[in-house]
């Protein structure tokens, strides 16, 4: 396997802890893409609004906004391991709570909201622990391998969960999605426990929270690429990626389709994505310019969504949105690497957290703004005014901060 591997451009798979890894991650993944889109599902009959899909996209990522920089500074100092086995238990009973209300009959929209602010807490220690863990599994040769493996891995679960989850909407009821999503953290959990990792002691905690924190704040203040890339996804995080909340409101209301329309869209982001993170995945030892690639891919996607917001026929968003997953995934990938590669490796974890903070905790803001605006001038006017923002943010990091471009 390792030589086979390396061979065909897939070095992070000779590594046997990434190798379980990713098949455990694979199979949860699924199931949490058949969650993503019965939650949006549900949402909208419970409630006919497209505020309150922005509202529960929100709160979804409220807890990433509050405490991921605190959970970035205690990755430096734990077993990263046993705290995403926790936190993949937490998922698995959030998931089993909602398919037991949705079944009985007695689902509210208070309950969805509470239960979605819950899964944000857990995923705020989940979401940095797994991506500082990642250079424990596979080194830093392998890192940028690694992180577009786990990209096209999340990506292809976006293709066939969606489509899974358009099924079973219409067939059984949007409960499944919940259910099968809580059986599938067994795999990842599975995957965690039979890893067998090298004994290293955790550094001694001789410094507090708030310290550890200013830490990394003084790192970012003498490193400007990093400082100015981490400026960047945030803007991104705000006003390109809530275009994913918007799907099923896009899907009813603009391309007048159901939860099949509506999974069909999301899939497409998926597949394009799926393409994207693949091609950094067998091109990665050989690209020189990375910096480059990633401000062409940030740029491109915010084209794209302009693009994408005046289709009324459901093939060509389909097309379209498969580009913008492609484009998207080649920005955060490399944005990823190129944060990790350069943070020294007693801040590393405390660099993820911050990075967690900005892509997905910002996320809060974005999807409740673009649901206050959609509500009052519509998705298509929301998405194409989100996608020139974004282009005019790539611009202007590439002007502040050259060295980004020969990175």
């Amino acid at each position: 396997m390792t030589e086979a591997a390396r061979r065909y451009g897939f070095g992070a798979l000779a590594h046997r802890n990434f190798r379980l890894f990713f098949v455990g991650q694979g199979i949860s993944l699924v199931g949490t893409w058949l969650q993503n889109v019965g939650e949006g599902w549900l949402i909208l009959t419970l409630t006919n609004s497209p505020f309150y899909v922005g509202l529960t996209a929100a709160l979804s990522s409220l807890g990433v906004l509050l405490f991921s920089l605190y959970a970035g500074v205690i990755a430096d100092r734990v077993d990263k391991r046993r705290v995403i086995i926790f936190m993949q238990v937490a998922f698995m009973l959030e998931a089993f709570t909602v398919s037991i209300l949705v079944w009985t009959g007695v689902v509210a929209v208070w309950q969805v909201l509470v239960l979605a602010t819950i899964l944000g807490l857990a995923s705020a220690f989940d979401i940095p622990m797994r991506q500082a863990f990642i250079v424990e599994m596979v080194g830093k040769d392998d890192l940028m391998n690694a992180i577009a493996l786990n990209s096209s891995l999340f990506n292809a679960a976006r293709v066939l969960g969606p489509a899974i989850a358009g099924f079973l909407i219409g067939a059984l009821g949007i409960a499944w999605c919940y259910f099968l999503n809580g059986v599938s953290y067994i795999a990842v959990i599975a995957g965690l426990l039979m890893m067998r990792l090298p004994s290293n002691p955790r550094p001694a905690k001789t410094t507090s929270a708030w310290t550890g924190f200013r830490e990394v704040l003084a790192y970012l203040r003498g490193d400007r690429r990093s400082r100015v890339l981490m400026t960047l996804t945030a803007i991104i995080s705000v006003f390109g990626f809530p275009y994913i909340a918007m799907m099923p409101v896009f899907a009813r209301d603009v391309l007048h389709r159901g939860a099949a329309g509506y999974g069909a869209l999301t899939s497409s982001i998926g597949i394009g994505a799926v393409i994207g993170a693949l091609a950094i995945a067998l091109t990665s030892a050989r690209i020189r310019r990375r910096g480059r690639l990633m401000l062409l891919g940030g740029t491109v996607f915010g084209l794209l969504l302009i693009l994408f917001s005046t289709s009324r026929v459901l093939p060509l968003s389909m097309v379209l949105l498969a580009l913008t997953g492609c484009a998207m995934i080649v920005n955060n990938s490399i944005t990823n690497t190129l944060l990790q590669t350069s943070a020294p490796d007693h801040l590393r974890g405390r660099i993820m957290g911050f990075y967690s903070f900005v892509f997905v905790g910002m996320a809060p803001f974005g999807a409740f703004l673009f649901g206050v605006v959609a509500e009052h001038i519509g998705v298509p006017t929301t998405l194409a005014a989100g996608g020139a923002i974004v282009m005019l943010a790539v611009t202007i990091a590439a002007w502040l901060a050259p060295e980004i471009r020969t990175a």
